[in-house]
């Protein structure tokens, strides 16, 4: 039993819950994005069915049910949970008071601009595949991940032994870390995080605590306080109006002003008349109407004491690294990202150059044969067939099996052999 709960343990761990440090997905957000990729699901081309993405992938990659599938999908497309959404989805994908998304077979997506950096070059060898769970087709161990993802979109879960809880950053602030980090690096963490300041949740908010973020980047566990942004708005008659117009990251949005309104009916706190959610399209607004002289700021304040206004984010940042979870401070995961993109860059170059290389055999080849064209033109008439024709030009002029066969392919060969 033992032995059986140490290879699940070791699974969860590596293969479902916990983020790759060197492209920050997990391996079921690797398999959708690859599936969409060579299933040309971009995003210069139309939205289709989510429930053929679902089944690509399941069918393809992930062995496991449906429903997990279009959860981790539907996560990667919704931009109160990512700073820079993989997956562009069009009909219901869920809402920030916890509603959950349309089925799979109502709703539309496709990757997203930036989801094609993610995935840029990867056919040009520059990361490892595996083969699939049926031997059927190949998969990538870790995409390309032209963009720090990591950080950017942070990651959530829950494994065997481990979580990890990485906040989302700002693009720009973490990849003019990086470009500094480039040219030097031995830097410290106070210098980077002159350019990382903090996260950057997509739902906005008041981040406090720098000593708790400094920690956080040192050791890879820390503790802030994230506060709703509010405002307090004069009404006539005397009266005042608390607006927010930003929340925590990941709170329930319906459920927090429930929890207020809850506060006003049971009179645990004096002076509120009335809570709205004046939320829609254009951003988020939550209205909390008070009485006549009532203490507003009093009022506030006993609001983020006592309601999710005002939380504790806790950062736990574990991901795979070197196949091995791994707690991890921010110079760790910048630096295991530039070393993974050299190593993407690398492979390219040597790919590309290969390629330049074999070209430049195939026009050498052709070359020689240009000068001496009325052999070549009289061993391939003498010969029975294509096959026949490659063995004796190798045979007679020492041109290698790719020269010949680039040779016989040409119109010439046709041509020859037919009207001789």
């Amino acid at each position: 039993m033992g032995d059986r709960f140490g290879r699940y343990s070791k699974y969860i761990i590596q293969e479902r819950a916990l983020p790759d440090i060197r492209d920050g997905l997990k391996p079921v957000q690797r398999r959708i994005l690859y599936a969409m990729a060579i299933d040309g699901n971009t995003y210069d081309k139309g939205f289709r069915k989510s429930a053929k993405s679902v089944g690509n992938v399941m069918g393809n990659f992930h062995p496991h049910g449906d429903s997990s599938i279009y959860e981790a999908m539907v996560r990667l497309s919704q931009d109160w949970k990512l700073r820079e959404p993989l997956i562009e989805m069009h009909g219901n994908n869920g809402s920030m008071d916890g509603d959950p998304p349309a089925a799979m077979r109502y709703t539309e997506a496709r990757l997203s601009k930036i989801a094609s950096e993610m995935l840029k070059d990867i056919d040009k060898k520059t990361v490892d595949f595996v083969l699939n769970f049926d031997d059927t087709a190949e998969e990538p161990t870790v995409l390309p991940a032209r963009f720090p993802n990591l950080l950017v979109n942070g990651a959530t879960g829950i494994s065997a032994g481990y979580a990890t809880e990485i906040p989302p950053h700002n693009l720009g602030e973490v990849t003019d870390g990086l470009v500094y980090l480039i040219d030097h690096p031995d830097a410290t963490l106070e210098k980077m995080m002159t350019f990382v300041k903090g996260p950057d949740f997509p739902t906005g908010g008041i981040l406090q605590g720098l000593d708790g973020i400094k920690k956080a980047y040192e050791t890879g566990r820390g503790r802030v306080v994230v506060r709703a942004k509010t405002s307090i708005q004069q009404l006539r008659g005397n009266r005042e109006q608390i607006v927010i117009s930003e929340i925590p990251y990941e709170v329930n949005k319906a459920q927090m002003v429930k929890k207020i309104d809850e506060l006003r009916v049971l009179k645990k706190v004096d002076g509120i008349s009335e809570v709205r959610d004046e939320s829609d399209r254009m951003g988020l607004s939550v209205v909390i109407e008070l009485k006549k002289q009532a203490d507003s700021q009093g009022i506030l304040n006993y609001l983020f004491k006592n309601t999710d206004l005002q939380i504790t984010y806790n950062f736990n940042m574990v991901a795979i690294s070197d196949m091995q979870p791994k707690q991890v401070g921010l110079l760790e995961i910048l630096h295991a990202y530039l070393k993974h993109q050299e190593e993407v860059v690398t492979r390219r170059t040597q790919y590309s150059l290969q390629k330049a290389q074999d070209r430049l055999h195939i026009v050498a080849g052709l070359v020689k044969a240009l000068s001496i064209l009325d052999q070549v033109i009289s061993t391939i008439r003498a010969s029975k067939n294509k096959k026949d024709a490659k063995t004796n030009l190798v045979a007679q002029y020492d041109f290698t099996e790719a020269q010949a066969e680039a040779i016989v392919s040409l119109q010439l060969y046709r041509c020859l052999l037919y009207t001789s």
